[in-house]
């Protein structure tokens, strides 16, 4: 397992570099701009990932809150079991609790917008209203076209997803290998092996839906939100005494060196 613990030592040191975490979010910005933009002047090639038929990806990427939360919830606690205090553990799942409240609240927002925003129409060519179906599931049933606010869910929970992984996943540089047993530890570097992983995938997914799918401005609503769910959280909101609170950070000190 020494090409595991050299990886691990690789994705610490990178985390670890003050500029990359502090800049990290502005990236989904940036792809969804741009990819806005690209797929707007329809000078991206067709591929495999710009299928709409491609239900593997699809289905992936609806299941990404699932992937997150399961290995994340692996990863803290086996972390904190083993390393600290019970009471920090509760804190840390309970910061799970408030981002699996943020990704229903704002999932089940996009939806109802849709809803309240939309009108049936015959197809995707054409704008005959068909004014008989008043719902989205109506509409679809009948094989007709929804046409509604259709913020992407896709661009919000990917990024919501891999800026909350980098944060909960930011006290491995604090680890002290003796700490643990030589299991544990296997274990642990495995789990966050696979989380780093993750987040390239979501980065990844996030810029094929930025390149191949959806509007401009569905693309930006929905990657605002999932930048302000985490910035109201872990740089706002947990900063407070009654809250969940960050997860263990370097000393100063030690940020600096690794600037």
């Amino acid at each position: 397992m020494a090409a595991v613990d050299v990886t691990v030592d690789q994705l610490v040191t990178l985390w670890r570099i003050r500029t990359v975490r502090q800049n990290f979010h502005w990236v989904f910005l940036l792809i969804s701009v741009v990819g806005s933009v690209l797929k707007d002047l329809d000078s991206v090639p067709q591929t495999y990932f710009s299928s709409m038929f491609c239900s593997s990806c699809r289905y992936f990427v609806k299941v990404a809150w699932g992937w997150t939360l399961g290995l994340l919830t692996s990863f803290l606690l086996l972390f904190y079991n083993f390393s600290f205090n019970r009471s920090v553990l509760v804190r840390r799942l309970l910061s799970l609790v408030v981002a699996t409240a943020v990704w229903y609240v704002c999932t089940e927002a996009f939806s109802y917008i849709e809803e309240v925003t939309g009108s049936c129409l015959e197809t995707d060519t054409s704008d005959a209203l068909k004014s008989e179906f008043t719902s989205k599931a109506s509409c679809r049933r009948a094989g007709f076209r929804w046409n509604g606010v259709d913020i992407s869910g896709h661009s919000f929970i990917l990024a919501y997803s891999a800026l909350l992984i980098v944060e909960e996943t930011a006290p491995m540089a604090t680890l002290k290998p003796a700490s643990l047993s030589a299991l544990s530890r296997t274990v642990l570097n495995l789990l966050y092996v696979a989380l780093n992983l993750i987040v390239i995938i979501w980065v990844w997914m996030f810029a094929c839906t930025s390149v191949y799918f959806h509007d401009t401005s569905h693309k930006l609503l929905g990657t605002i939100c999932g930048l302000l769910g985490w910035y109201l959280t872990y740089r706002v909101w947990y900063l407070k005494p009654l809250s969940p609170g960050l997860p263990l950070q370097l000393h100063p000190k030690e940020q600096k060196q690794h600037a």
